[in-house]
């Protein structure tokens, strides 16, 4: 049976050690960090991850500016509300719950965001500082991906790494952080032809497809560390709903090395990541007033 990777227990122990820093920060510089996170509308998923985002900055010292819109608002609006956060000095980090409603451009509001407020790194600007190895604000999710692998010690550099899914939120930054750390890395997709062919080379499989239990057993290669990124709510034929991930966890977990459960495994990371990135803006910030 596979070594299951933890994301509770590290995201527990960063968080931590996240709450005494912010501790440290707010003596130091007389006021905490400060995180934004816009939602709009009633998606029952969003609303979740809200709320244990604005639960992880209450217990780690970080002051919440949190704003919920109804579907209705409009695209003036939300830019009229990002423009006035990123003006705000108590304000460190900015992040756009998605998705959005249709009606909303949800690239251009990122693109408006001020970057060195972007708490999920998805502003061009860091986007292309991760594309060129710059140092800069990370995607929360790859990079919680990228702790879990340093925490259970695996070794990426030279390592064949194949990333299910091409996504701007998690498969390609994950794909360029795999780079940085000197692996082979495959990027496949829902077109990609022979699949299994692909996966079963894989030392490293990163799965971010939106498929419930899309990877099996006969995908994987015996011994790799399977990496499950997906959150998919699927009904049973009792009719009791319950999380599953993009990988088959019963088979899979019998072939792997190593793999991540759900929930339990990436989800709790992306939170942490979120007041990670919420940190270092602040001390950017205060370093740059010095």
């Amino acid at each position: 049976m596979a070594v299951i990777i933890d994301g509770k227990a590290l995201a527990k122990k960063m968080q931590k050690a996240i709450a005494e820093e912010v501790s440290q920060l707010q003596t130091q510089y007389g006021r905490p960090p400060g995180l934004a996170v816009l939602m709009v509308g009633d998606n029952p998923a969003s609303a979740a991850y809200v709320r244990n985002k604005e639960t992880a900055c209450h217990k780690a010292g970080i002051t919440s500016f949190g704003k919920h819109f109804p579907a209705s608002v409009t695209q003036t609006e939300l830019e009229q509300v990002i423009d006035e956060l990123n003006a705000d000095d108590r304000v460190d980090g900015i992040l756009i719950q998605l998705p959005l409603p249709e009606n909303l451009d949800a690239i251009a509001l990122l693109n408006r965001l001020d970057p060195d407020k972007d708490a999920d790194g998805l502003h061009p600007n860091n986007l292309g500082k991760l594309a060129r190895g710059e140092v800069g604000l990370r995607s929360c999710t790859p990079a919680g991906v990228m702790e879990l692998l340093a925490e259970s010690k695996i070794d990426i550099a030279g390592k064949n790494a194949v990333v299910i899914g091409r996504s701007i939120l998690v498969g390609k930054p994950v794909a360029l952080m795999l780079l940085e750390e000197n692996a082979t890395v495959t990027i496949a997709h829902s077109r990609t032809k022979n699949l299994a062919e692909i996966t079963r080379k894989a030392d490293i499989l990163i799965a971010a497809i939106g498929r419930p239990e899309f990877v099996t057993a006969e995908m994987v290669k015996p011994n790799a560390v399977v990496i499950d990124v997906g959150i998919n709510r699927i009904t049973d034929y009792e009719g009791k709903s319950r999380l599953v991930g993009d990988v088959d966890y019963a088979s899979v977990s019998e072939v792997a090395s190593h793999i991540t459960p759900v929930p339990g495994g990436v989800g709790p990371m992306t939170v942490t990541m979120l007041l990670h990135n919420t940190v270092w803006s602040y001390k950017e910030k205060v370093k740059s007033k010095k």
